[in-house]
């Protein structure tokens, strides 16, 4: 999908023009991957521009930064009220957001040395349906790939890092080169993982199923937002493992994520899903999911941040120290 360009990206602290936001060719996370970053929806109501989880998806982005240990050099605070600045001052009333915070230039080696500095972007720019607008009403055709989700212990996947992101475009232009919209990968054990780049959630009999953070996936936000509406409307949510021929006797599938939203399957593998595209339930959580955006839907989880209005009150950002681990001596 091409990028539309906005005027302007915050950076560091300040916002500049979008042609001046450019990083050294040695960068560090550029040769290793050692960046996170987040992607956030800003939707278009009836208030203005709202921040879909914010809150929650810049918690992520600090999780991420401490598992791969690297430095924050601004707080929470900073880098919400950095994601407003970026979409109003772009004068977009919806947006897709990418706050992302990596290792920049300063040493070639595979371990940053001090002289290596964080740098902090945030982007804000206009962005359609991922999978396209067809695929939110008729659903996708996926394919299971032979690529497999990283085992646990080798890539941390709780963690939303840049690197962690090959293993997505392999999995997703090895279905594309065959015909399909979207790939599925299973973890290293064989079973249900995820999509290239969303979770995945199988409904059976009534009952949503979807594969547990072990199974070596991100642990969605949209994915989390599906589980508490399914729970709000009395629909039964299990996390199960679950075999890759589960996939095949779905009477609806789905897809989640920030850029996904709730996409339907329409068939894995060349067998189509027993409703034969977007089924009633998968339906249901669309019409629940949007419906927040219109305001058909309340906002019972206090999930939209309305950039617009007064900004809630500046939670302190707790730092945190590097503690001695048995793993640093390895």
């Amino acid at each position: 999908m091409p990028i539309n360009a906005s005027k302007y990206i915050w950076k560091n602290g300040q916002l500049i023009d979008w042609e001046k936001a450019t990083v050294h060719v040695l960068s560090h996370a550029l040769h290793y991957g050692s960046s996170v970053f987040e992607g956030i929806r800003v939707y278009a109501t009836p208030d203005g521009p709202a921040g879909f989880r914010l809150d929650d998806h810049i918690d992520r982005l600090f999780d991420s930064a401490r598992i791969h240990r690297i430095p924050m050099p601004f707080d929470r605070a900073t880098l919400l009220a950095a994601c407003r600045e970026a979409v109003l001052a772009n004068g977009l009333e919806s947006a897709y957001l990418r706050p992302i915070v990596f290792r920049g230039y300063g040493g070639l080696g595979l371990v940053p040395g001090p002289d290596v500095e964080t740098d902090v972007v945030v982007a804000a720019v206009a962005w359609g349906k991922y999978l396209g607008e067809e695929a939110m009403e008729r659903g996708v055709d996926v394919a299971v790939t032979s690529w497999n989700r990283p085992a646990p212990n080798t890539i941390p996947t709780l963690a939303k890092a840049g690197g962690n992101y090959i293993s997505g475009t392999l999995i997703s232009s090895e279905a594309k080169r065959h015909g399909y919209g979207e790939g599925i990968a299973l973890s290293a054990d064989g079973l249900v993982s995820e999509g290239a780049g969303e979770n995945l959630f199988v409904i059976r009999k009534g009952v949503l199923l979807t594969p547990p953070v072990a199974s070596s996936i991100l642990s969605g936000i949209t994915r989390d937002s599906v589980v508490r509406m399914a729970h709000d409307v009395g629909l039964e949510v299990r996390e199960q493992a679950m075999p890759r021929e589960m996939l095949y006797l779905a009477d609806e599938m789905f897809f989640t994520g920030t850029a996904a939203e709730i996409t339907p399957i329409r068939s894995v593998d060349g067998i189509s899903v027993r409703c034969g595209g977007r089924g009633p339930i998968t339906a249901a959580l669309q019409e629940r999911f949007f419906g927040l955006f219109d305001h058909s839907t309340p906002d019972s989880h206090g999930w939209l941040d309305h950039f617009r209005s007064q900004p809630a009150e500046q939670t302190q950002t707790q730092s945190f120290e590097e503690m001695p681990h048995v793993a640093n001596a390895v």
